[in-house]
């Protein structure tokens, strides 16, 4: 159970039921969801309970699922049964263990983040997946991870970039009263074809009132 809606990566939202707590207060029962990362480890049928103020982890319906726990004087381990890849680690403070995501194994859920697709796709300035792909598959890249990159959504930066407005309305009045009041520039480069003096970047200065470029 958890109070932090941000945390599920999927939920089914709905007001029904209510959690008692060991001092006999209830806390409403919002939703019902998953938590974790798809390509690791998750947490299925997670409640997400308002105003719970701490995070609380079932450990049968953990080995319900498959899951081994462990548990030591200081610490305990949540793991695949018959493997020592360990999922989660947890450290005892008093008498409750609290999971300690920074401790996790290379198939943690945050470490894994860096093979996300969108993540590279951001990465590589908003390539899209299909240039990605063959990157993968040429391997012109050292380090890419070999991912199947689809677009399954549109991304919000891109979508953005591509967006285009009207142009605005023609003054028939100069809007400065001296040069060097107003600015227009424009910077375009690296051109495929050097210039005569060598040069493959431009910019280009247009003064508003004298218009002398």
């Amino acid at each position: 159970m958890t109070s932090d809606a941000s945390w599920f990566i999927s939920i089914s939202l709905k007001q029904d039921g209510h959690v008692t707590y060991s001092d006999n207060n209830t806390g409403k029962i919002l939703g019902k969801g998953t938590i974790g990362n798809e390509s690791s480890f998750l947490i299925h049928d997670v409640l997400c309970v308002e105003g719970l103020k701490h995070n609380l982890l079932n450990i049968s319906q953990l080995c319900d699922r498959g899951y081994q726990v462990t548990f030591r004087t200081n610490s305990c381990e949540i793991h695949l049964p018959n493997s020592k890849d360990v999922l989660l680690i947890g450290k005892r403070y008093n008498n409750i263990y609290l999971l300690d995501i920074s401790s996790h194994s290379s198939i943690g859920c945050l470490l894994s983040k860096h093979e996300e697709p969108w993540l590279w796709h951001k990465r590589f300035s908003h390539i899209h997946m299909n240039h990605l792909n063959k990157l993968v598959s040429n391997e012109f890249v050292c380090g890419l991870p070999k991912l199947k990159f689809e677009k399954e959504h549109v991304c919000e930066a891109c979508q953005r970039g591509k967006q285009t407005r009207k142009s605005f309305n023609l003054k028939n009045c100069v809007s400065t009263s001296k040069p060097l009041e107003l600015l227009h520039m424009d910077l375009f480069g690296r051109s495929r074809t050097m210039s005569l003096g060598g040069k493959l970047y431009a910019l280009v200065v247009v003064d508003d009132f004298s218009r002398y470029t």
